[in-house]
């Protein structure tokens, strides 16, 4: 099976993922996220250096959980790129949004 090239605004929205799944996991070692997630630790490091930029959605779900995140709150934070990383239409981000 032959794989197509990402778009732009795919590699775009995998580099935000990344960076909201970095901000999420803080000081938490990548190792123990990944090991709660139950995905390898590569793995976790390909998606937060956006790598991987259209991970599989149960990985997603995974890494959300542990970390805390809503799905419904990853999504909107990385389907906003005017918004810039880090924010939600709110001004907040989703890491505020589940914890408010």
């Amino acid at each position: 099976m032959v794989r197509l090239p990402l778009t732009p605004a795919e590699v775009e929205r995998g580099q935000r993922l990344g960076a909201l799944l970095r901000r999420a996991r803080g000081e938490r070692s990548m190792l123990d996220i990944a090991l709660d997630a139950r995905v390898s630790p590569e793995t976790l490091r390909k998606i937060e250096s956006g790598r991987v930029a259209t991970p599989a959605f149960p990985t997603i779900a995974a890494i959300a959980d542990v970390l805390g995140l809503s799905l419904d709150a990853v999504w909107a934070e990385i389907s906003r790129p005017e918004h810039g990383v880090g924010s939600t239409s709110s001004g907040h981000s989703a890491r505020e949004q589940v914890t408010s």
